[in-house]
């Protein structure tokens, strides 16, 4: 795949239901992207099901070990079975599972991480691993969740892309034709535009706010941000849509009928290079499906 990077893929694995979907999803990026695919387990982590009297220094090293040993060929055979063809690379670590993936973050083209799953009732946080992955990696991080509860991430809908004028916004929206290419999905561009500071300034000046203007001018700047790919890739169908209203909620309710949501790693409020927009970590925590936080390198 031309536009994309041929360094590993990397997924974290800890036996859990979240993290075997995120190597079902890394195996087929990774056929996708041509490129070798890594699975990572890191034991640093003791079950509370050990008894930890009963265990005691090197005996429970050695069973921490024999777990993730176990952890990590269980995520071979799961790969396996969406791509037999891949001969995906095991690594155990004992550095903790966030360093270890911030680590291999490094030297990844991609880091791939299972979040749990949201309740019907409603949206809840990531989990502490995944945000802190998607908030510090040195490239970019897939989050992976489904719909609802542990149900496997959507296979339908569309690539959704969040357009905005940060400094990542050019990076998200190659990474978003680049994913909707080669999953032959179309692609929905969102550009969100929030008038509430800007009409109480005008309120209090005694000025109107032409909101129509805008809005004109907002799917000005979003047509000219896609100019330029849409030539690049005239097989993939793009979708406009400027939003009067939370870039948040705006991406996370579009997320609710989309294979993927490709995110900047950063906009207003967020320190670059440090953490996240308050944008892209809410639409990390919350979205009902597969978030790709652009993340540059280094």
């Amino acid at each position: 795949m031309p536009g994309y990077s041929t360094d590993p893929i990397v997924v974290g694995v800890d036996g859990s239901d979240s993290a075997s979907h995120a190597a079902r999803w890394a195996a087929e990026e990774a056929i996708g992207r041509g490129c070798e695919l890594r699975l990572v387990h890191s034991v640093d982590d003791i079950s509370l099901s050990i008894p930890r009297l009963a265990l005691r220094g090197e005996h429970l090293r050695s069973a921490l070990q024999l777990r993730g040993h176990r952890v990590l060929h269980a995520a071979r055979d799961t790969v396996r079975e969406v791509a037999p063809e891949l001969s995906p690379h095991l690594q155990l670590s004992e550095n903790g599972a966030a360093a270890t993936l911030l680590e291999q973050s490094a030297v990844a083209s991609l880091v791939v991480v299972g979040a749990r799953g949201l309740r019907p009732a409603g949206r809840i946080l990531t989990g502490s691993v995944s945000l802190a992955v998607a908030t510090r990696a040195s490239c970019p991080v897939a989050v992976i969740r489904g719909h609802a509860g542990e149900a496997a991430p959507p296979l339908e809908g569309p690539v959704v892309l969040g357009v905005d004028a940060g400094s990542s916004s050019e990076e998200a929206i190659a990474i978003a034709f680049e994913e909707a290419s080669w999953r032959g999905a179309p692609l929905l561009a969102v550009r969100c535009w929030n008038d509430a500071f800007l009409a109480a300034v005008y309120e209090e000046m005694r000025w109107t706010l032409d909101r129509p203007a805008v809005e004109a001018a907002e799917r000005e700047m979003l047509a000219q941000s896609l100019a330029g790919w849409e030539v690049k890739y005239p097989g993939v169908t793009v979708e406009r849509q400027v939003v009067r209203g939370r870039p948040a909620e705006a991406l996370a309710a579009a997320g609710d009928l989309a294979r993927l949501v490709v995110v900047g790693s950063h906009g207003p409020g967020g320190v670059a290079g440090m953490l996240l927009g308050s944008t892209s970590q809410s639409v990390v925590s919350s979205a009902r499906c597969p978030v790709l936080v652009a993340r540059h390198r280094g």
